[in-house]
């Protein structure tokens, strides 16, 4: 893999881009599609996407596009959903919160249609899911855990992972907890990425474990465009903390353990969020041998038995000869969700869609999910561990893959 490209973002405030989406979304209102007409049986139903293609969320973005796309592929050899062909319609957002809030405006007010999936991350899908609640659309996206995409009383909008960023820290620290003291870390260091997703992951975790006694050597914010590591390594190497755990979101992840690696610093744990997850992209970044003993929190996992994940995973496979991406399962996921929630409506009524998931659960191939009236879901994450090149679930006991845990964490090769 070639070293990652620098990180150009286009980043407001939360606060400046829901002004943004106010403004554009306003005239929009009371435009959404109505229910299904007779005459319209035989046209396809058009899904409305925007992803990041280009820019900093790119690799992910891709990899929900793939999701969505084996998604529909299926559904349509089986007939389609009510009886229609499915259509997506995916726009590029390039990663920038003013193009996003543009695309789904134009996508519901002008190319009118008639059901939305979402974006890639809680800085895209935050000023995105207003739009589409100023005009009473559901609104399904696949990646988006900030606890604040669920303070603002919306009630079309569902996040369709098991649980949000604050809780998925909660399975690496009740593994922690099941360690004999003698054998938890003492010490911590806590560098996370200033984006809304993985620094609640990453507080979450550094409030329990000091809880727990485990102190904190370091914790420190580094911009998104961060590219260089060094200096953030160099830290981290004289404090010689037992668990580096970072908020990464992909390119800062394997940024860090490159920099780690040069200065010959391997902590005894290293916990990452979402980085890991990007299957051989993650293994080429890093080096397949430098991946043993890692840990992160996943949604889904390739050897569940779940609805559909079997057929899932051969389809992803076949098109693109490599292993499914997390983003990819999480996109195929919230589309599963979007067709439950319209075949068991009948119709493709906004309100009716939007009433039936609140008082549901549907099946998916993360496993069951089913939400507040905040559309945040009820459940908890897998606790992975990349293992021996591949990747083993290794919390909650009940659910894990192995009994074999990694610790502590091999030196870099």
């Amino acid at each position: 893999m070639t070293a990652p490209s620098p990180r150009r973002p286009a980043r407001l405030s939360l606060i400046v881009t829901l002004a943004v989406v106010a403004a554009l979304a306003l005239s929009a209102c009371g435009q959404r599609p109505s229910e299904t007409q007779a005459g319209e049986v035989s046209k396809p139903i058009v899904i409305g996407v925007s992803l990041p293609l280009t820019g900093d969320f790119a690799q992910p973005g891709s990899e929900a596009k793939r999701g969505y796309e084996i998604w529909r592929d299926m559904v349509n050899a089986k007939g389609g959903v009510l009886g229609r062909q499915v259509e997506l319609k995916i726009v590029d957002d390039a990663s920038n919160q003013d193009t996003v809030v543009a695309d789904y405006t134009k996508l519901i007010t002008q190319d009118k249609v008639d059901l939305l999936l979402g974006t890639f991350s809680s800085l895209l899908n935050y000023p995105a899911s207003a739009v589409a609640e100023k005009n009473r659309m559901v609104f399904v996206e696949p990646a988006g855990g900030a606890p604040d995409m669920f303070s603002r009383g919306f009630k079309y909008l569902f996040f369709a992972q098991p649980a949000t960023a604050p809780r998925q820290a909660d399975v690496f620290v009740n593994w922690v907890k099941s360690l004999p003291e003698s054998e938890r870390p003492k010490t911590a260091a806590y560098p996370s990425q200033d984006d809304p997703f993985a620094q609640p992951v990453i507080k979450s975790m550094q409030e329990q474990l000091e809880a727990l006694g485990v102190k904190t050597v370091y914790s420190e914010l580094y911009p998104a465009d961060t590219t260089n590591f060094q200096s953030v390594a160099s830290t981290l190497a004289s404090r010689k903390p037992d668990l580096v755990a970072q908020g990464a979101v992909f390119e800062d992840g394997v940024g860090l353990v490159r920099s780690l690696k040069q200065l010959d610093f391997s902590p005894k744990l290293l916990f990452q969020t979402s980085a890991p997850s990007n299957s051989s992209q993650y293994s080429d970044g890093v080096g397949m041998a430098n991946t043993e003993g890692v840990f992160y929190t996943v949604s889904w996992n390739e050897k569940a038995t779940t609805p559909l994940n079997a057929e899932f995973v051969a389809a992803y496979r076949k098109a693109h000869d490599a292993a499914p991406a997390e983003d990819a399962a999480d996109a195929f996921a919230a589309a599963q969700v979007l067709q439950a929630a319209v075949e068991k409506a009948g119709v493709i009524d906004q309100d009716k869609i939007r009433d039936w998931l609140h008082a549901n659960t549907v099946q998916t191939l993360l496993g069951p999910l089913s939400w507040e009236a905040t559309g945040e879901p009820k459940g908890s994450f897998l606790l992975a561990q990349w293992q021996a090149g591949k990747v083993e679930v290794v919390g909650p006991p009940e659910l894990a893959t192995t009994k074999t845990v990694v610790n502590p964490k091999p030196g870099w090769k």
